[in-house]
């Protein structure tokens, strides 16, 4: 089993794989609410990570687990959380500006 590491809004688990790129998939459970609630949160998650994608170092499976708090939380909120679950999980290229 990979690491994990949690944030209120967000669960992340990480496994090395070996490939050349990191792969993500994103799951809300049933705690988040009705079908409409899940796939909101899924969306937003998704929409989080898109702008980090090409900081994210390769080779990683991360699994994105959406928790109860975040039916109500901003996108805002959403993306600060992802960002720092990515920055403890070391997944995340340091920024050379």
């Amino acid at each position: 089993m990979g690491n994990s590491y949690a944030h209120p809004l967000i669960v992340l688990i990480a496994l090395p794989n070996e490939k050349e790129r990191t792969r993500f998939a994103v799951v809300a459970g049933r705690s988040l609410g009705k079908a409409v609630q899940r796939n909101r949160a899924k969306r937003l998650l998704r929409e989080a990570l898109r702008p980090l994608l090409p900081s994210i170092i390769p080779g990683w499976d991360v699994i994105l687990i959406s928790r109860q708090p975040m039916a109500t939380a901003t996108f805002h909120d959403i993306q600060h959380a992802l960002q720092t679950l990515l920055d403890r999980a070391k997944l995340r290229a340091p920024y050379v500006g």
